[in-house]
């Protein structure tokens, strides 16, 4: 294949501002990633104060947080999200939102182009060069409860107000199948997962420059089904040689076959009542990403068939749904597919084990945060990488126990003590 001039100029620029302009360290696959392979416009044509950029990127300020409308996020609006105790310190700079539209493609389906969005937020520090922390969000149900709609997305305020208030740029894909992606959603799909936030982080970066503004350190952070992407997300990042300062994750079910089977087999008084849904959204998300047909119907009751899907296509909202949903996965689940779970030897069941996201070497230090009331993530699960790293000689990996925190009250946590970790890993 013959790459355009302009694709090469931009993908150098990019590497430049992440000061990897060593192109023999780079593996020839990151050329291939479908940021820079499709020109084509993903964002929607007509809107005045839209910017296009090489690529195919575009994007667009969408709002400017005040200082006031930040601290208002960490304190007010902290209280009703969560009622964990905890104080973050004021914002101190204003941050402006810009949408992200970019070019993709989806691995499952043989690079077919796509496209997604995503969120840069931008302090106004007056500073050209800032460190960047990547935030892969947690599982939501809708397709505008994600970075690209802050205002829907009270774990992206925190972050905005959290890391972007004080100084750090921060960038957030949307995955495939939520913002303006024309897919299904993704949920939980590896290499799609992958592709959507390291080509976000490409768009992110286009951005940037037009904007005249330098990347420093790349952080990374996730909770729940974002602690897992950022987990697949710094394994694609290492594997093409992008350095990462560190990453923490936050309730991160690292072990989805493991985690399934807990659910199933061993499930416990204080598990969520939203479980069903979770599955809902995994199982469709397999049947339409590894083509594996009528998944879903051998998977889920019958009486459930029919509003599983309807969720899944956002046909109905969960608030809709979960009334007529059980409570346990197991009233959910079929027998016959349960009993599957033991061995795992179907093809659902293995694709389920090959997205586990800590198995290899990294060279990343990361610190894991794990709530002692956690009602979806169990502490075992969430601190697999810890005894994994050092089983094997890999970077440093900690495990952070939340005393007396349930699944929101781990994330609250976890963003007001990474931030600190992080400042003093940009002093070192």
């Amino acid at each position: 294949m013959v790459f355009p001039i302009i694709t090469l100029i931009a993908l150098g620029v990019l590497l430049w501002q992440l000061n990897l302009l060593h192109f023999r360290r780079l593996p020839i696959t990151l050329y291939a990633t479908g940021i820079f392979l499709f020109a084509t416009s993903a964002a929607t044509q007509g809107q005045e104060n839209e910017i296009r950029v090489p690529s195919g990127v575009t994007y667009q300020l969408i709002a400017t947080y005040s200082v006031d409308r930040l601290n208002q996020i960490l304190t007010s609006e902290l209280k009703e999200f969560s009622d964990f105790p905890m104080s973050y310190p004021p914002a101190r700079y204003p941050v402006k939102l810009y949408r992200i539209t970019y070019p993709s493609v989806i691995p499952e389906h043989n690079s077919r182009p796509t496209s997604a969005s995503g969120l840069l937020a931008v302090p106004e520090s007056g500073a050209d060069t800032m460190p960047v922390v990547s935030y892969q969000h947690g599982t939501v149900f809708s397709k505008t409860e994600v970075p690209s709609h802050p205002d829907n997305s009270m774990e992206t305020r925190l972050m905005i107000a959290q890391f972007a208030g004080q100084g750090y740029m921060v960038i957030g894909a949307d995955y495939f199948g939520k913002g303006i992606s024309p897919e299904t959603d993704s949920f939980l799909v590896k290499a799609s997962t992958q592709q959507a936030c390291l080509d976000m982080m490409l768009a992110a970066q286009a951005v940037s420059v037009n904007l005249k503004l330098h990347w420093g350190p790349l952080f990374l952070s996730g909770w729940s089904q974002g602690g897992w992407s950022t987990m697949v997300f710094l394994n694609k990042l290492e594997s093409l040689g992008i350095p990462v300062k560190a990453a923490a994750v936050a309730s991160a079910p690292n072990d989805m076959f493991a985690i399934m089977n807990r659910w199933l087999h061993a499930p416990e008084n204080h598990d969520a009542v939203y479980l069903p849904g979770l599955a809902i959204l995994q199982i469709n998300a397999y049947e339409e990403y590894y083509g594996l047909p009528n998944l879903t119907l051998s998977a889920f009751k019958p009486q459930y068939q029919s509003i599983a899907r309807d969720l899944y296509l956002n046909k109905i909202t969960y608030a809709e749904a979960g009334p007529k949903l059980p409570k346990r996965m197991n009233d959910l689940l079929q027998d016959d597919f349960i009993a599957g779970s033991s061995l795992g030897s179907s093809r659902y069941w293995a694709l389920l084990q090959d997205s586990q996201a800590f198995r290899w070497r990294s060279i990343t230090p990361l610190h894991t945060y794990y709530g002692d009331e956690d009602e979806v993530v169990p502490a075992y699960i969430a601190t697999l990488p810890v005894s994994y790293q050092k089983f094997v000689g890999g970077a440093s990996a900690v495990g952070i126990e939340v005393k007396k925190a349930n699944h929101r009250g781990t994330f609250v946590y976890a963003v007001a003590n990474q931030k600190k970790w992080f400042d003093q890993l940009l002093t070192k």
